[in-house]
């Protein structure tokens, strides 16, 4: 019973995956939109560590060489809640958004090895901005849209200790992205329009190793690496004049097709944690990357924005205060807690020179365990601010509610007759 659910609500969570939108952030306005990280409502709620962490009941998004851990057939699925306020100057605005963050699927091959498979989204575009500086002039600036990604991973151990993995994932997805100007002199619109898909290719490779030293404390290390990829992108943009009346088109100013590539370049991922099994544990990351580049105007023209390099510092952790205890629940429940600094790498272009745009974000949650199952139900909480007031540009500070199941299960196991 338990396997035929898993796998309906498999596949009705892809198709809602697919279909949402999942952000409201001005910033998806730039490239393909805002940037998503691949980690579970657990590893988010630790500050986003966990490339050298080791889990046998929980998938890890960061390391596929996590997968010659598992021991149990899992399924994960993860939502997040945004609270959302944006500050420009003196004025401020709010908003949310809801959105299902993955759904995948891992099971043991053997007791050294294991593979998952899951949907996820890639980036996400979602803005709505209205510029009135200029009382004679109107403009709507509006988008939507992004990216998808589904994936498949393995991982094994090669050799005692040490373990390695691979992941391949398909890349696909719409952006669509729309300026609407009005003149209070004349009597049409003006609307500009352009969308794209996106398609490619990602690979990523990652390795793990684990030392046990004295009185119980074990040491890991890990690393991952999404390598250099090329993402192609094609579409049209189009410009014309509608009435504002009834939106009917009235000239078609011009209509061509647009083509070129995205330009992933090479992620390192390192980092090390310790810890006692099933008690505690407290590791740090620490993630670089180059500037994205590309040969077309979908990702930077040079003139409004570019991209640098990016980098993220996680640190964070969990504790668990006594995991068999019968007297309390509460005992039996994981903290974790974990902060994380971030680079993102955009540059904006303000009055004369260009301003990055950081991250930083404050994590806590709870892992409480479901009744006579190893399974558990995952909340996260974060407080974060993105962007600043600075050089005319905007801030956000946002409070994400995030919420998880893993579940666990034994499948593929021959029956017993007494």
């Amino acid at each position: 019973m338990i396997k035929r659910f898993i796998l309906g609500v498999f596949v009705f969570t892809t198709s809602a995956i697919l279909a949402q939108r999942n952000s409201a952030s001005p910033y998806s306005y730039f490239g393909i939109g805002e940037n998503f990280e691949a980690v579970t409502v657990e590893q988010a709620s630790m500050g986003g560590i966990g490339v050298a962490m080791k889990n046998t009941h929980h998938l890890n998004f960061i390391n596929p060489a996590t997968n010659a851990d598992l021991r149990w057939a899992t399924y994960a699925i993860g939502g997040s809640l945004t609270f959302l306020t944006i500050k420009e100057g003196n004025e401020s605005q709010t908003g949310n958004s809801t959105s299902l963050r993955y759904i995948s699927l891992g099971f043991p091959i053997g007791k050294k090895a294991g593979f998952s498979v899951g949907l996820q989204p890639f980036s996400s575009v979602g803005y709505s901005l209205l510029d009135d500086e200029i009382e004679e002039n109107l403009t709507l600036f509006r988008g939507e849209g992004g990216a998808n990604k589904i994936y498949a991973s393995y991982g094994m151990y090669a050799y005692k200790g040490l373990s390695v993995g691979v992941e391949a994932a398909f890349v696909f997805g719409n952006v669509q992205n729309s300026i609407l100007n009005q003149r209070l002199d004349n009597s049409r619109y003006t609307s500009y329009e352009e969308s794209f898909n996106v398609r490619g290719g990602q690979y990523k490779l990652g390795v793990q190793y684990k030392r046990e030293l004295k009185n119980k404390l074990q040491l890991s290390t890990g690393a991952s690496f999404t390598l250099t990829t090329d993402l192609s992108a094609k579409g049209n943009e189009r410009m014309y004049s509608l009435s504002p009346v009834n939106g009917e088109v009235k000239d078609l100013l011009y209509n061509k097709s647009l083509e070129g590539t995205i330009n992933m370049p090479l992620k390192s991922i390192y980092g090390f944690g310790l810890g006692k099994d099933n008690k505690w544990y407290i590791g740090a990351n620490y993630q670089f990357q180059d500037a994205l580049g590309s040969n077309s105007v979908f990702i930077t023209d040079g003139q409004s924005h570019k991209y640098g390099n990016s980098s993220k510092i996680s640190v964070g952790g969990y504790y668990i205060p006594k995991i068999n205890s019968i007297s309390s629940y509460w005992n039996r429940v994981t903290y974790r807690a974990g902060v994380r600094f971030e680079n993102t790498g955009l540059l904006v272009k303000t009055t004369e020179n260009f301003t990055e745009v950081k991250d930083f974000g404050i994590n806590v949650g709870l892992g409480l365990p479901m009744p006579r199952e190893i399974s558990n139900l995952n909340l996260g909480f974060e407080y974060g601010q993105r962007g600043t007031t600075n050089n005319n540009l905007i801030k956000e500070n946002y409070f994400n509610v995030r919420l998880s199941l893993s579940l666990n299960n034994r499948w593929f196991e021959k029956r017993r007759i007494d």
